[in-house]
């Protein structure tokens, strides 16, 4: 009884999670926007591994006209990973529009233009090392990338609540007569309210710069995105994370739906901030980003499952085990495992439910630790979710042996965490088996 009331408790806040529009606009917002971000890490990893003349094919000599490519893959880069902040909010501006039942995309426009509204517009530019003049009407990558994303969501979501209240106000409608095109007559009522929306939020920027001193940029920066950032990318963080995740893949409610506003902000911005570092050849930032839980933590799904299926061939001698393990092993290789979490099921099952939520932790851990020694190099490419292992840790470190070898070392030791459950499984279907045949089947299922 105490056990269903604590899942019923789990179930409620997962549903109320889910259901919050902000949620769901930037989850929403961040799945569409991951392609973008693998169009311009796959560009960093060309740029490196094809056109660089020192590292890359173009070093072969018959090869080196590659090295002519290089700006195509700095522009491509430029215009998907230094516009990540811009493009979330127009993403997110959407999303909220939609939720809020307004038409089109004039949403997500609106939301882009009341970000860059608040964001400075002027940077320094020093020259030949000496000198520093300040340059106007420009807006720096700072801004534009994953560094303004926290700002960028709130602005987003704060600027399409504001119209949206606004178009509700009848007093606020430029009414136009009935011959005049519905087209026309819609963007003369939504004036009024986008220009008092845009004015309010550029006005909440200058105040708070007029008064303080400082950007509101630097204000949410510093208070809001680099303290999470430091929870989030450090080790406790992302064990924390992870194990909220896997706890509630237990019940079975999709544990990354759950902790996907929290997790794809950061540790996307983490991987955007190493792409950056490792086009520009400066050290690499971030251990802990969004290839970093692919890798190590997720291999074949949630649980690190790649290594209980092959637990499962090694040391299980039930036949339902086996044929699952049979049918769920291919798409485990892409990652996706729901077929072994249902199927087994691990949903429920307090055999299985342990190993599935510890094996994820064990295996971070020692992947963190061997990336703080050097062993293995530090993601710096976002790459599909749905990789394979071995290439996944190779693309994601643009070409690291030891990460791949630390990739092979997890699936290792999630082998061995799950082996025993597996035979405490056997055993229980023994015992199983045993009561069938004393008392009958009719009796031991009831």
């Amino acid at each position: 009884m105490e056990n269903n009331r604590f899942i019923n408790a789990l179930n409620q806040v997962a549903y109320k999670i889910n259901s919050y529009k902000y949620i769901i606009a930037i989850k929403n917002s961040f799945t569409l926007l991951l392609p973008i971000i693998i169009t311009g890490a796959f560009a960093t990893l060309f740029s490196s591994m094809v056109f660089d003349s020192t590292n890359g094919l173009a070093q072969i000599s018959w090869l080196s006209w590659l090295e002519n490519l290089k700006p195509l893959s700095q522009m491509i880069n430029y215009a998907t990973m230094d516009m990540m902040a811009l493009g979330a909010v127009f993403l997110i501006g959407n999303e909220m529009g939609k939720l809020n039942k307004l038409d089109g995309h004039f949403p997500g426009l609106l939301a882009a233009l009341s970000y860059i509204a608040v964001v400075p517009t002027a940077i320094d530019a020093i020259i030949n090392d000496t000198e520093t003049v300040n340059v106007s009407d420009v807006i720096s990558s700072e801004y534009t990338g994953s560094s303004g994303l926290f700002l960028g969501m709130i602005v987003a979501i704060g600027s399409i609540e504001l119209y949206t209240w606004l178009g509700k106000q009848d007093k606020l409608k430029i009414k136009m007569p009935d011959s005049v095109p519905t087209n026309v007559s819609r963007s003369f009522s939504a004036l009024i309210p986008t220009v008092i929306t845009i004015v309010a939020i550029a006005s909440v920027g200058f105040l708070i710069n007029a008064v303080t001193g400082v950007h509101i940029y630097d204000i949410i920066y510093n208070l809001v995105q680099a303290p999470l950032e430091n929870v989030v990318q450090g080790l406790p963080g992302i064990l924390i994370l992870m194990l909220v995740s896997q706890l509630f893949w237990v019940i079975g409610i999709h544990g990354n739906q759950i902790i996907k506003p929290i997790r794809e902000p950061i540790l996307l911005a983490a991987i955007a901030e190493n792409t950056k570092a490792f086009e520009a050849g400066q050290e690499i930032p971030n251990i802990i980003n969004m290839p970093f839980w692919d890798i190590y933590m997720t291999v074949g799904g949630s649980g690190l499952t790649l290594g209980l299926l092959i637990a499962m061939f090694i040391g299980s001698k039930r036949e339902d085990y086996r044929s699952i393990g049979k049918l769920s092993f291919a798409p485990g290789l892409f990652n996706v495992n729901e077929p072994v979490i249902f199927g087994l099921p691990i949903v429920l099952n307090p055999i299985m439910a342990i190993p599935f939520v510890i094996t994820p932790l064990v295996t971070g851990t020692i992947a963190y630790f061997l990336t703080t020694i050097g062993f293995a190099g530090k993601a710096v490419v976002m790459i599909p979710w749905t990789t394979p292992p071995i290439i996944s840790a190779w693309l994601a470190t643009a070409g690291d042996l030891g990460a791949v070898v630390t990739q092979i070392i997890c699936i290792a030791v999630a082998v061995l965490i799950y082996l025993p459950f597996i035979r405490a499984a056997n055993n229980e279907a023994k015992v199983e088996d045993i009561e069938k045949e004393e008392f009958g089947e009719e009796v031991v299922n009831e």
